[in-house]
């Protein structure tokens, strides 16, 4: 029975739906509409669909559905629905719960495009908006009140990587009556508690490492059943973004090593970290896997791993940190992250540009800070590409 599997036996065989044919691989359903075999079934089917009942890919699809019960299986979710992107899945999430009046509580330090979402696109439609320091409970606590509708924070920040406290904070949210939204990106499905520790509902940029290839664009928003099909997705089908069945079909297949990539770059994550931590060009190593991290006890509490992201801050600046990029020949320069290559990125003048400095100065994006999304190329290949970089930053 799948809910006794394990999660590499999830992320093989959950979900699967056959046709009469008996494929073995996962098939890919590239079709906009479905067929009804009477006048009468079309109407029963717009009334009520049943578990394998179709009406448009834009509301859902064979492939599409596989991957949903797959990636809410791992979660320990009831229920999912893929988006096309994780932006469409953090922006549905948040606007098909709200309306004019309602007030959010989020953490000060997210991703550029999630900060545009609930700054620009949320107030603009009368949404009160408060920010406040995600690791500082005593702000939770001041921010969410009895009229708070959801608390929105990621698990781990991008790029300095401070972790929210989720069962925490979720208590601080639900007894105030709030939904608790998570943003998991970073901490990854296979290195998430989310569900267990309060989350109501997780959303994934499935572009990272779900896909893990840097192929498609992709996101996924896991709730419970109520959530997901009675608010979601009423608003997902009629605004258009549902994600397509070939994307759902390359990420069903990244699935299948999904487990294994996260492990093997957190243990290369881990690595990399301890041999640039104390660098004396280095002001500051940051990964919550090293134990002089200030958080890294509660990341052990929260996931069990420090997850697949190093960021460190080149003293001497942006000219030291672009001379260090450039330098670089294993790891790319990209603003992506959870592929199967490392990836490098300088955040104050790509992902973060757009913050005001003095933001920018508030949440640790400095001239030198490099995010370093760890791939799976060998680690003691990448230690050396690293260093020699250094030495010439």
């Amino acid at each position: 029975m799948s809910d006794t599997w394990n999660t590499r036996t999830k992320l093989v065989h959950e979900g699967s739906r056959r046709s009469q044919y008996g494929e073995m691989a996962e098939a890919i359903f590239l079709t906009q509409g479905f067929v009804y075999p009477t006048a009468e079934s079309a109407e029963a089917r717009f009334v009520q669909s049943g578990p394998d009942e179709f009406i448009y890919a834009r509301y859902g699809n064979p492939t599409t559905r596989m991957f949903e019960e797959r990636i809410a299986a791992l979660e320990g979710t009831e229920d999912a629905f893929a988006t096309a992107s994780g932006m469409a899945a953090v922006s549905g999430a948040l606007t098909s719960m709200l309306r004019a009046g309602d007030h959010v509580v989020s953490s000060r330090a997210l991703f550029g495009s999630c900060l545009y979402v609930l700054e620009e696109v949320l107030t603009r439609f009368g949404v009160k908006v408060t920010f406040v320091d995600g690791a500082d409970l005593d702000q939770w606590r001041a921010a969410v009140t009895p009229g708070t509708k959801a608390v929105f924070f990621e698990s781990m920040s991008n790029p300095t990587l401070e972790l929210v406290d989720i069962r925490a904070v979720s208590e601080i949210a639900h007894a105030a009556g709030a939904l608790v939204v998570v943003d998991n990106v970073f901490a990854t499905p296979i290195f998430s508690r989310a569900v267990d520790q309060g989350a109501d509902v997780i959303v994934y940029s499935t572009t990272k490492h779900i896909d893990g290839q840097g192929r498609a664009l992709g996101g996924v928003v896991c709730g419970t059943q109520s959530f997901i099909r009675k608010v979601l997705e009423p608003y997902m089908k009629h605004t258009g973004g549902s994600m397509s069945p070939f994307t759902a079909w390359m990420h069903l297949n990244g699935m299948a090593t999904l487990d294994l990539r996260c492990r093997a770059m957190a243990e290369s994550a881990l690595r990399i970290a301890q041999a640039l931590q104390g660098h004396d060009k280095l002001g500051r190593v940051i990964y919550p896997g090293l134990d002089s991290h200030p958080q890294h006890g509660l990341a052990m509490a929260q996931m069990g791993s420090g997850g697949t992201m190093v960021a460190f801050d080149i003293t001497a600046g942006k000219e030291a940190a672009f001379r260090f990029l450039n330098a670089l020949e294993i790891a790319k320069i990209s603003n992506n992250l959870g592929d199967a290559k490392t990836i490098v990125t300088h955040p104050a003048t790509t992902t973060h540009q757009r913050l005001p400095q003095d933001q920018k100065d508030s949440l640790g994006i400095t001239p030198g800070l490099i995010r370093l999304s760890v791939g799976l190329e060998d680690a003691g290949d990448l230690i050396a590409d690293l260093l020699a970089a250094l030495d010439r930053a």
